[in-house]
């Protein structure tokens, strides 16, 4: 077998972890039980030892189709075929933290008589586990360590190879079931009932049904909406509140390449965003549940004050970097890490997208701690003696920290953002010194970065390279969209970074080098960036016109990855929560700013 292409999978998930599931019916990556935990499949990263969980007819010529049941994370996959027309439905079940993991299949012939095969080989702790396979009385077990793997079935099953394997036909309306879940043996779970598949089914419909049904969003691109939405809750872990930036690792940003990282961890700077993102849709519930996450972490400072940039779901602060020299990576993209050495890094951006959604909440929200501000006021009084350092900044480069823009911009940000909280709650604060420092910041931003030649800022002191990032974020929250100077800077990037709507966040070359070889795609997160600065800037015209050709990039059920590469193929880690949240703000302010202008749908 070879591999699938990234985006030829849907995602679902039980907001602990999720499964990729591929248009040909096989489950090519899940890690159990949360999203950091190893992987029991991940053949998406070594088809030939990752393992997978494959559903699928024996149908010669079948074409694939897979959609999902609108406004839920059901998937259908569908094989059509002269020979009959079958379909596999895919799901997990949203049930209490106690209640388990488990993935429910059910294999259905719509026309003709129809074959199946159905092969489940797990790969225990990131394949590199040997496992033991047990017959039970209505399936398998399979138990590696102190870690089990349940398959339930309604058909026979077979081992063969430390795999599960069943061959069975099915004729018009007939239909088979296999539920895979996390337990140990002797134990009675929801899924031995008689009627749980088809319950199970219902249920999770309903509750994706009933919180899609929260959303305040009623406007332009509602399904596309509808769906990042979807994809930033299955992002979400339900017990914890925080959120992962996505659910995978190892997939590269460049085929053959060494960018190949792991995402599978909370990063303040995208869950900030993705706060933003969901707070507009009225989603508060989540935004206070991350805001307790935060909180926590607050608790938790350096001595000196200083947040880290990322941390596990459960806030764990060490995320030791690995490779995995076994996996042969994505069509060969090795290595293939887990962990992440940047939790390191020094970011100092992360106090602005972190402050900017502490505001937010405090103002739709409900009010903050008292102790929480208490620790806001360590972290910005760390911020005021540090604004100057070289960082790493928001792509977390790996050539050496310098002074970057995107950075000196978000420190203003954090202190404004704390200045006015400080003010609208009555907060004790230094607020006169506070004050003083950003007014310091904001000269140096037009005194050091601003190149008169090119007129543009450059992407950091000392350099000529542009960074999109280093104008498109801060112009949708930070700066006036018709500054002069960040105008101008806007045509340079549009002549030096965009592609017709596609946007790169930066040339790695001679002015600029982030310490890795080779090149990237266009990263899709800083596209819908540039559709909201062109919807601020009054462009609704063209603004609409890149949003909409941006969600034409998105795969057949409206998913992004990180990057798309020179053939419009994703790339990176999948799903991505950034490109998703930037989509939602994008949709949000121009559709806003359309109605506004009287403009039909």
């Amino acid at each position: 077998m070879s591999y699938a292409a990234i985006e030829n999978h849907g995602v679902i998930g039980d907001l602990s972890t999720v499964a990729l599931v591929g248009t040909d019916g096989s489950i090519d990556f899940m890690c159990l039980p949360e999203f950091d935990s190893p992987s029991v499949f991940a053949a998406l990263l070594d088809h030939r030892c990752g393992g997978r969980f494959q559903l699928a007819p024996l149908l010669e010529g079948a074409r694939e189709k897979q959609l999902y049941l609108p406004d839920t994370t059901i998937l259908l996959s569908r094989f059509l075929a002269e020979g009959g027309v079958a379909e596999v439905s895919d799901f997990m079940p949203i049930e209490s933290a106690s209640g388990g993991h488990r993935v429910v299949r059910r294999a259905k012939t719509v026309r003709g008589e129809v074959r199946f095969r159905m092969v489940c080989q797990p790969g225990f702790d990131y394949a590199r586990a040997t496992h033991t396979v047990e017959r039970t009385t209505d399936g398998v077990r399979f138990v590696a360590g102190a870690m089990s793997l349940r398959l339930r079935a309604s058909v026979p099953l077979r081992e063969e190879g430390g795999a599960a394997v069943a061959e069975f036909t099915l004729r018009a309306d007939e239909s088979a079931w296999f539920v895979l879940e996390q337990g140990l043996a002797g134990e009675d779970t929801p899924s031995t009932k008689p009627d749980y598949v088809a319950e199970a089914f219902k249920e999770t419909a309903g509750f994706w049904r009933r919180w899609v049904g929260r959303s305040s969003y009623h406007g332009r691109w509602r399904e596309m909406v509808n769906r990042s939405a979807i994809t930033l809750k299955l992002l979400t872990s339900r017990v914890r509140g925080s959120i992962v930036a996505s659910p995978t690792f190892g997939l590269p940003e460049r085929l053959g390449g060494e960018r190949n990282w792991d995402y599978r961890y909370t990063w303040i700077r995208d869950a900030s965003f993705t706060l933003y993102a969901l707070m507009r849709l009225g989603y508060t519930e989540e935004a206070a549940a991350f805001m307790r996450w935060v909180e926590a972490r607050c608790e938790e400072l350096e001595p000196d004050g200083a947040l880290q940039i990322m941390y596990g779901i459960d806030g764990r602060h060490e995320l030791g970097e690995h490779t995995l020299p076994h996996l042969e990576g994505y069509m060969g993209s090795a290595p293939v890490r887990i962990g992440n050495a940047a939790y390191g890094h020094l970011q100092l951006d992360i106090y602005g997208e972190l402050m900017d959604a502490i505001y937010l909440y405090d103002k739709y929200g409900e009010p903050i701690s008292y102790d929480l501000w208490r620790n806001i006021v360590r972290f910005i009084d760390w911020l005021c003696r540090h604004w100057r350092d070289p960082d790493e900044s928001i792509w977390e480069v790996r050539g050496g920290r310098r002074e970057f823009l995107y950075s000196r911009v978000l420190c203003w940000a954090a202190i404004d953002r704390a200045v006015r909280l400080a003010q609208k709650r009555s907060f004790p604060a230094p607020v006169v010194r506070w004050h003083d420092v950003r007014d310091e910041i904001h000269q140096d931003i037009f005194t050091h970065f601003w190149d008169p030649k090119r007129k543009a800022f450059a992407q950091s002191k000392g350099s000529t390279a542009l960074d999109a990032s280093a104008l498109l974020m801060p112009l949708i929250r930070f700066v006036s969209p018709s500054d002069p100077r960040w105008v101008s800077t806007l045509r340079a990037i549009e002549r030096e970074l965009v592609a017709d709507s596609l946007v790169y966040r930066y040339r790695a070359g001679d002015a600029f080098t982030d310490g890795l070889s080779g090149d990237e795609g266009t990263f899709s997160m800083c596209s819908f960036w540039y559709v909201e600065c062109l919807s601020r800037q009054g462009d609704l015209d063209q603004a609409r016109f890149y949003f909409e050709k941006m969600l034409g990039y998105a795969n057949h059920l409206g998913l992004y990855g990180e990057q798309l590469g020179q053939r419009g193929e994703h790339l990176g880690n999948f799903p991505q929560a950034f490109t998703h949240l930037a989509l939602i703000s994008a949709a949000f302010d121009l559709d806003r700013r359309l109605s506004a202008t009287g403009r039909s749908a």
